[in-house]
C-alpha cells in the first residue's frame, strides 16, 4: 500500500483514543496506507509530548512508515493518571491497549530516553508485537559504569517540581542540559513547554512517575538486567555529549542485547532526532528497511 496524502502539522495528525475506562491517549497519525507501523515515543522531561520531541521527524519517516506518535500517559494531550504501576510498566501497557483499538498486530518502536525504557519495557513483555527497536540515550537500559549518579540531567529534572515549584527558570537549565547546541533552546520552546509543564495535573502526573520507580514493583525499570532477553534487532543512538544518559550507559546495551548496534554522534547532546534530525532520519529509516 502506499500512503495517502497529507498534510503534515500538528492539527492535521491530532486524535484521540479511548484506550480504556480510564485512560485516553493522544497522538498524531501519519503516512496512512503505508504497511509498516513505527510508533514514536518521547522522552520524559518537564513539558514532553510526542510533537515536541518528533515534529522533525514524523514527515520524513511518514514517506515510508504509517507513523503512530503517541503522547505517553501523564504528558502532552493524553490523561494524567497519578496512581499507577511502574511507569515503564504502565505506559508499555497502554501502548499495547492503543494497538489493539487501532487493530495493528506488530510495530517498529522508536524511543528517546524515558520512551526508550517503554519501547524496551513492551519488547519484553508483549515481544510478537514488537519488531525492531531505534533506542535514543534510552532510560532504564543505560547503567552508567564511570559517569555519576544522578547525572546532571537527572538533578535538573528532579528539581524542576522540587519546592517551591515550577518555574521557567528551572526549565531552562534543563532543557539547556538536554542539548549541546545551545541556540535550539529558544524562548518559544521554553514558553511552549513550560506552558504544558507547569499545569497541576501534569506536576502530580511527573512526581507520580518518580515515584514509581522507587515503587513495590522497581526492578521493572531495571531493563539492563533483562536486556539479554530482547530478540529483536536493535540500534542504539547515543549523543557524545550527552548529560543526562552519558555514552558509557550504552555499554552494558551493547554486550548484552544480542542484535545490538551503537551509532554515536559528535556535538550531540540528549535530543539526538532534533539536533542531527537529518542524519537521524536517513539512519532511522535505512536500519528499518534494510533486510533482516
Amino acid at each position: 500500500m502506499t500512503a495517502v496524502a497529507q498534510e503534515i502539522t500538528y492539527e492535521s495528525t491530532s486524535k484521540f483514543a479511548r484506550v480504556r475506562e480510564d485512560l485516553t491517549l493522544h497522538y498524531h497519525e501519519a503516512g496512512v496506507g503505508n504497511d509498516t507501523t513505527i510508533v514514536l515515543l518521547h522522552g520524559g522531561g518537564p513539558g514532553a509530548s510526542g510533537w515536541s520531541n518528533f515534529a522533525a521527524n514524523i514527515p520524513v519517516l511518514a514517506q515510508r512508515f504509517h507513523v503512530l506518535c503517541v503522547d505517553q500517559p501523564g504528558f502532552g494531550k493524553s490523561d494524567k493518571p497519578t496512581r499507577h504501576p511502574q511507569y515503564f510498566v504502565h505506559s508499555s501497557s497502554a501502548l499495547n491497549d492503543l494497538l489493539d483499538h487501532l487493530g495493528i498486530e506488530k510495530v517498529h518502536l522508536l524511543g528517546n530516553s524515558l520512551g526508550g525504557g517503554t519501547a524496551v519495557r513492551f519488547a519484553l513483555d508483549y515481544p510478537k508485537r514488537a519488531n525492531r527497536l531505534v533506542l535514543m540515550g534510552p532510560g532504564g537500559l543505560s547503567i552508567n559504569l564511570f559517569a555519576p549518579d544522578p547525572t546532571e540531567g537527572v538533578k535538573n529534572l528532579g528539581n524542576f517540581a522540587a519546592p517551591p515549584g515550577p518555574s521557567k527558570e528551572k526549565l531552562a537549565a534543563f532543557l539547556k542540559v538536554m542539548v549541546y547546541d545551545q541556540s535550539i533552546i529558544t524562548e518559544e520552546l521554553l514558553d511552549q513547554r513550560y506552558e504544558q509543564a507547569s499545569t497541576p495535573e501534569s506536576v502530580a502526573a511527573m512526581k507520580a512517575m518518580g515515584k514509581s520507580f522507587a515503587g513495590a514493583d522497581f526492578e521493572k525499570g531495571m531493563l539492563w538486567r533483562e536486556a539479554y532477553r530482547l530478540r529483536q534487532r536493535v540500534l542504539l543512538i547515543w549523543g557524545r555529549e550527552d548529560r543526562v544518559n552519558p555514552i558509557d550507559g550504552a555499554l552494558v546495551a551493547l554486550k548484552t542485547i544480542p542484535r545490538a548496534q551503537l551509532h554515536v554522534f559528535g556535538q550531540c547532546g540528549h535530543w539526538a532526532q532534533v539536533e542531527k534530525a537529518d542524519e537521524f532520519n536517513r539512519l532511522t529509516a535505512a536500519f528499518l528497511t534494510e533486510g533482516s
